[in-house]
């Protein structure tokens, strides 16, 4: 079997990799790192990086496609506030999840990449989301994983992105 076929593996499986992979890239920046007994509150997991400074961590995975993919969060479980952030993994088969760390104030922000959707008169829950697609890859970028990482250490505002 070759390694990274991501396509061969369960949705679960792609998931929980995704998040251990993320609690170690930020291990590897010198944050500590807590996890809770239950994921009831759309936490993965808490990373501290000095005595009182912290994150809040909601990790998704996207296997990527040619036609684009969609991830959310509901808004009842991702509250947008400082401190709090998306993990997400972009996975394509034979390569390593390509990661992206971003505020979740950053969704407020009107643009193709985030979505917004209150689904008012609808049976659907209102939602925060992420349209990953070709075109929305630059508007991605300014969030790759090491560069807010970084950012949050060294105490630098995130990078404003329209």
């Amino acid at each position: 079997m070759r390694k990274y076929n991501w396509s061969k593996l369960q949705k679960q499986q792609v998931g929980a990799y995704v998040e251990y992979f993320v609690k170690m890239e930020l291990t590897m920046f010198g944050f500590l790192v807590y996890s809770p007994e239950v994921d009831d509150h759309g936490i993965d997991f808490v990373a501290r990086y000095e005595k009182d400074k912290f994150i809040e961590v909601q990790v998704k995975s996207l296997r990527l496609c040619s036609k684009g993919s969609y991830t959310f969060m509901q808004k009842k479980k991702f509250e947008l506030r400082e401190h709090l952030y998306l993990a997400l993994g972009l996975l394509s088969d034979g390569q390593l999840p390509e990661l992206y760390l971003i505020p979740s104030t950053d969704f407020r922000k009107k643009n193709s990449l985030f979505a917004n959707h209150d689904f008012e008169g609808l049976k659907s829950r209102p939602e925060w989301g992420l349209n990953i697609s070709k075109k929305n890859m630059s508007l991605l970028k300014p969030y790759l994983f090491e560069n807010i990482a970084n950012s949050i250490l060294n105490g630098r505002p995130q990078p404003a992105i329209g």
